[in-house]
């Protein structure tokens, strides 16, 4: 029989942990704890928060009482560790992508490739680099919402505990406009409209990997905004892409099932995904470029950024001759 420590404990959300995924709480905390056990005792209700039943992608506020159950030997809580030494090249490109900075808010301009958080194989990732990011600031500023590794641009950090609450309840609760740019393969039949598709998880794709797949029986509700900016032909697209949900890989399964892959989506897109022309990178062509939000700083109306495309995706812009998105189009509805 399994040993296991017969205790409940009761541990209390510290300060700078507020804006953390209860997952990620736990991996930081329980880091023997595997996801699946972990799925299991959120379903039989053995974990709350506050007294609740919670899932894992719940945000969690500092002062909260988080009820861990008994849990295996090897599985408890781990000794707390020195930080990782920063690598300084990657610290300095993290700190060279910050495109806006106040007292409450950061706005990186993430470069393709690079994930948002750690996982299987990832040794580098903005999550392990956010102590870079203090500029003289007592706190570690915190992750409020996520971008895939391989989509580019709009990354924004809380940089109190405060900040990242009330930031990462704005996104929750759509209080912000998200525009993306994407070069598609081929030209939507209709030059506008909107994508109302369900989502749902599914594993076996083509690559033999957990995907999306739109489920219209059993899925969750996805709503994306389209606008086609401008066509080379037959051959490619621009489009303005504004999701109004937040749903994973959203905007890359809408634009297949619009029947337009985005370039270099090989996931959703497989072959078709491909424009074999010079100047055109096979790598993804997704960017998120405008950001609208509430402003923290005290200040009225709305804080607008704006982050420009990496080389890639403006050198295939060249190539195929098209004109980025002029700014008054940026949040049209």
């Amino acid at each position: 029989m399994m040993n296991e420590t017969m205790v409940v404990a009761v541990v209390a959300v510290q300060d700078d942990e507020a804006g953390l995924r209860l997952d990620r709480w736990f991996h930081r905390r329980y880091p023997m704890l595997s996801h699946g056990r972990l799925e299991k005792l959120l379903r039989t209700g053995q974990v709350r928060v506050d007294g609740r039943r919670a899932q894992a992608g719940d945000r969690l506020a500092g002062g909260e009482q988080i009820r861990v159950p008994p849990l295996p030997a090897g599985q408890g809580a781990a000794k707390p560790a020195a930080d990782p030494a920063l690598d300084p090249r990657a610290a300095a490109a993290l700190v060279a992508s910050v495109i806006y900075r106040d007292d409450f808010v950061l706005a990186l301009n993430k470069e393709p490739g690079l994930a948002v958080q750690g996982g299987s194989g990832t040794q580098r990732h903005v999550d392990g680099l956010l102590d870079a990011l203090r500029f003289g600031a007592s706190e570690r500023p915190r992750l409020v919402h996520r971008l895939d590794k391989d989509t580019s641009g709009l990354l924004v950090l809380g940089r109190t505990a405060s900040a990242a609450a009330q930031l990462a309840a704005a996104f929750r609760e759509r209080a912000t406009l998200k525009e993306y740019w994407a070069v598609v393969v081929g030209v939507p039949k209709v030059s506008q409209g909107t994508i109302d598709l369900p989502l749902a998880k599914a594993t076996g794709g083509a690559y033999g990997r957990e995907q999306m797949v739109v489920d219209k029986a059993a899925g969750d509700r996805a709503i994306t905004d389209y606008e086609t900016v401008d066509v080379a032909g037959k051959k490619a697209a621009l489009l303005i892409l504004r999701p109004l949900t937040g749903r994973t890989h959203q905007l890359r399964v809408h634009c297949t099932a619009l029947g337009t892959p985005i370039l270099g989506d090989g996931k959703y897109g497989g072959d078709r995904a491909v424009i074999d022309a010079p100047g055109i990178a096979r790598r993804l062509h997704l960017h998120a470029a405008r950001l609208a939000l509430p402003r923290l700083d005290g200040g009225k109306g709305t804080l607008r950024l704006v982050a420009p495309p990496p080389p890639h995706f403006a050198a295939t812009v060249t190539a195929l001759g098209f004109e980025m998105p002029r700014d008054g189009q940026a949040h049209s509805r």
